[in-house]
């Protein structure tokens, strides 16, 4: 084979990934070159690099997807590879023919193998071509609206949408009947455009409940083409993965040599060289079907790289410098069980509306058979630039079981504070009894929206919130009077009136103290409360606290079971929502990209009003009363903030 020698890389991406990928090449003697926005200046994989070049702005259009950009830093720094992680440029043919031109090694599959993977429709064509098994569906050149709405017809409801340039859920929408087919081929053609730079979609029969099973894949140069398992990423919400585990409790040694064998099948039709990924959906008959290849490495490789003791982004490196891979199907032997979450700054109880803010701590788990993939460090800004997860946290286990129980460990013990996120659903997730049995199927979280929302906060857990905002205001006061006079008055012992909000919830109680143990008067009950070196003890239950950090006036706690937001409640102050006055607000930082009403129209509570982009994925904004839209302040395309009024509605009477 022809080697291709490289002693310089630059990482196209950023976060947890180009931390990542760094730890590796750096191990291998590389040196290390980053690429950031002003943005990111601050982030950590700006600081692990040898070097690094600033390459634009917040947005990725004019920063991580300008070809030119990156191409000009990595001239500017000798570089001599370009690894593009995931997502942005790495599944652009584009992009992987400019670096070949550019005399730089491109760390993935040829331009070719990318261009045609990458387009679902050209992809399923060659798949049926090479008898890989694939979903009924559509996919041909016209793309007229008339002809997708006959070919829904001829599928049969229900029917996916999906964006024929991409994945990762852009672009895709799943559509029930007829009456909704024009709007949802509107946001997924959108969506597409926006995120791809291509409005192609293509139609699949929706198979219904179906398990998400995808098998790795690596090949090298000669053509040695060998799957490294199968990994199960059936829980997923709006079709991006939550939790990813190898090997898949649904998969037998036979079904994972069929499945294996189809994906060789499917890499090998395409003259593929380097890492991949060919996803399948798989019935609850045993059937599977062609769901998409990505030609690149994936978010969940190191549930893959625990179960075979493999170096992924090393054998990728080795592999793009011309090396065999050096391995055999018959060398691979799958170790235990690994299971991996993605940690959002999203907050669960707004529909998983993506967050931006300032990360006040972070702390991760450690422990036996726990991994940390992040990208993020206390003090850092989260933009509303970028994919809203910070981090990957994976645990290895003998067994599913304890592996399972592991991770659920890890995310107790997991701190961040500073902005919602999504640990604590996570948890309820990993402890749901689907999920602890394996019957999770990609409708799971879908199915169990009661059983996996937020429970309200236990009468221990209001005491002791009570307790800990106490205790902050009592210490901001000491130092001003003397310490036996902490608490009391002429009349005897002060009875603090506390008026709270924690995690949404009204908290009305009483707090005394005496001899150092405070007592929360709540709800007719007595709550003895005394701080210990592990939490708080309250009424005798231990609570433990990792952290408790009160700032600007606000509270929050991390315990090993739940993340609580306390705000003090100000006496007089109205609580009523703007929205209820028909002021539509941008719920985050964004681009707005359609307004869909007009000045004058009468609308209905619920009715879509606008589509905001942020994040990466894109939000309906909807009607909060009914009533006639009254103000339009803004203007499609321009970047908004949140809190920017939207639109303003006259409410009905």
């Amino acid at each position: 084979m022809n080697m291709t020698p490289f002693s310089s890389v630059l990482i196209a991406n950023r976060g947890e990934i180009a931390c990542r990928i760094m730890r590796t090449a750096r191990a291998m003697g590389l040196r290390c070159i980053a690429v950031h926005t002003r943005a990111d200046a601050d982030s950590p994989h700006v600081a692990m690099a040898d070097q690094a070049v600033c390459i634009g702005e917040g947005p990725v259009g004019d920063s991580y997807l300008s070809v030119s950009r990156i191409l000009e830093a990595a001239r500017a720094k000798g570089a001599e590879a370009i690894h593009p992680g995931y997502g942005f440029l790495s599944e652009s043919a584009e992009f992987a023919q400019a670096c070949g031109e550019a005399g730089l090694v491109f760390i993935g599959p040829g331009a070719d193998a990318i261009a045609l993977m990458g387009n679902k429709a050209a992809a399923k064509r060659r798949m049926i071509e090479a008898g890989v098994p694939c979903v009924p569906g559509y996919e041909g050149a016209d793309q007229s609206e008339t002809v997708l709405v006959q070919e829904a017809a001829r599928i049969g409801y229900p029917v996916m949408i999906k964006a024929a340039a991409g994945g990762g859920g852009r672009g895709m929408r799943l559509v029930e009947n007829a009456d909704g087919f024009a709007d949802a081929l509107a946001l997924a053609r959108s969506e597409a455009l926006s995120a791809f730079g291509s409005d192609e979609v293509i139609l699949e029969k929706a198979i219904l409940q179906p398990r998400h099973v995808e098998i790795q894949i690596f090949a090298d140069r000669s053509g040695e083409t060998l799957h490294l398992g199968e990994r199960d990423c059936s829980v997923q919400r709006r079709h991006q993965k939550v939790v990813e585990e190898a090997p898949s409790p649904a998969v037998s040694p036979d079904l994972r040599a069929r499945m294996g064998q189809a994906a060789i099948s499917a890499a090998r039709a395409v003259g593929y060289e380097g890492a991949g990924t060919v996803e399948f959906l798989l019935d609850d008959q045993g059937a599977f079907y062609f769901l998409e290849m990505n030609t690149r490495l994936q978010v969940e490789h190191p549930v893959t790289e625990l179960v075979t003791g493999l170096d992924l982004v090393a054998m990728q490196l080795r592999v793009a410098r011309g090396e065999a891979l050096g391995l055999s199907q018959d060398d691979l032997q799958l170790n235990g069980h690994a299971v991996e979450v993605r940690l959002y700054a999203e907050d669960p109880d707004q529909d998983f509306l993506p967050q931006a803010g300032t990360v006040l701590d972070w702390v991760p788990p450690t422990g036996p058979g726990v991994r940390v993939d992040a990208g993020v460090v206390a003090g850092q800004q989260i933009s509303p630039w970028y994919d809203p997860m910070l981090a990957k946290i994976i645990v290895h286990g003998a067994t599913r079981e304890e592996a399972r129980q592991r991770l659920i460990a890890a995310l107790g013990q997991t701190v961040l504070t500073g902005l919602a996120h999504n640990r604590d659903f996570l948890m309820r997730v990993l402890s749901h009894p689907e999920f602890a049995n394996g019957s999770a199927t990609t409708g799971f979280l879908a199915a169990h929206p009661e059983a996996l929302a937020s429970p309200v906060l236990s009468a221990a857990e209001k005491a002791m919130t009570a307790a800990l905002r106490y205790f902050a205001g009592r210490d901001a006061f000491a130092g001003q009077v003397a310490d036996e006079l902490l608490g009391w008055s002429s009349t005897g012992r002060l009875r603090h009136s506390l008026r709270l909000k924690a995690n949404g919830e009204d908290i009305l109680c009483e707090v005394t103290e005496a001899a150092g143990e405070v007592t929360v008067h709540l709800d007719g009950d007595d709550f003895a409360c005394c701080l210990t070196g592990q939490g708080m003890r309250v009424a005798g239950q231990l609570i433990r606290i990792s952290s408790c950090d009160f700032r600007a006036g606000g509270l929050q706690v991390v315990t090993d079971q739940r993340c609580i937001t306390v705000e003090t409640v100000v006496p007089g102050v109205s609580e009523g929502s703007a929205a209820q006055s028909g002021q539509v607000t941008a719920p985050m930082h964004g681009n707005l990209l359609e307004i869909l009403v007009r000045a004058g129209d009468s609308v209905e509570a619920g009715a879509r009003l606008a589509v905001l982009e942020a994040m990466k994925m894109q939000h309906e904004i909807l009607a909060p009363v009914g009533g006639v839209v009254a103000e339009l302040p803004v203007s499609p395309g321009v970047q908004v903030r949140a809190g920017d009024l939207l639109i303003g509605i006259d409410p009905q009477a």
